[in-house]
């Protein structure tokens, strides 16, 4: 990090948290521009988004860029991730940030709409466990409407295909240790590096007071979730997008 990004250089910090994760999803991008196509493709290019477990804001960062007339609203529990949203989107008024804990029966009463045309989130609900996402995708059905979409990008393996998913992982490994020999910063320095920033430091330390190094949660595939989708009250659900470890699945109300 450099001085100016460790002061208060919040689009260094947008743009340091995208590489950091990239290190993990090299095809990161790759999803977020199928997220979007499938957006317009349901719901048109002026949407009203609910960003779930929206992190520092990279889904409504690149919602934004590609459709000027998109709202977005970004709800995390990350006092640290949301600080940065905020500081990176603070004279955006296409979009706005709420802190609530999805765990928590009342969480959608801290959102300023009750419908929204998208829902969407990546890389963020694994932290879940699965009769928590059961419970959470019954309440994500009362908040798409009718002919809305909701879509979540994760990791969603196939335990029926140990081989493949041993040959994959090693590969896949093999070129993070590359990645990390040539300077690529992994989620424990980059953790590091936020709390030794005053801006971030106190946020960084309630974050880890709430979540410890990492929370648990499960990583059922996409066929799993796609029911689970279905059995929340979504019409329809299936894969639209998949590498060999992850996969975006949309439902459509």
């Amino acid at each position: 990090m450099t001085e100016t990004i460790a002061g208060a250089d919040w689009q260094g910090w947008q743009t340091s948290w995208d590489r950091q994760q990239e290190w993990y999803l090299p095809d990161r991008e790759e999803r977020f521009r199928v997220m979007l196509d499938m957006v317009e493709a349901v719901v048109g290019p002026a949407p009203r988004v609910l960003d779930l477990a929206c992190g520092t804001g990279s889904i409504s960062d690149r919602l934004l860029r590609r459709f000027p007339q998109a709202e977005s609203v970004g709800v995390d529990l990350d006092p640290a991730l949301l600080a940065i949203a905020e500081g990176y989107f603070a004279d955006e008024p296409r979009v706005r940030f709420t802190r609530a804990d999805l765990k928590d029966p009342q969480w959608r009463t801290k959102l300023p709409y009750d419908s929204y045309d998208a829902v969407l989130t990546a890389t963020a609900l694994h932290w879940l466990y699965a009769d928590d996402l059961r419970t959470l995708y019954g309440q994500l059905a009362t908040l798409v409407r009718d002919d809305g979409v909701f879509m979540n990008a994760d990791h969603m393996p196939d335990e029926a295909t140990p081989r493949i998913n041993a040959a994959e992982r090693a590969l896949r490994h093999a070129r993070m240790d590359e990645a990390k020999a040539a300077g690529a910063v992994d989620w424990a320095e980059w953790w590091q590096l936020a709390a030794a920033d005053p801006l971030l430091a106190g946020p960084t330390a309630e974050r880890f007071a709430i979540y410890g190094e990492h929370a648990d949660g499960d990583t059922p595939s996409a066929h799993w979730h796609a029911q689970a989708l279905r059995a929340a009250g979504f019409a329809e659900a299936r894969t639209v997008w998949a590498s060999p470890s992850d996969a975006l699945v949309l439902a459509l109300k």
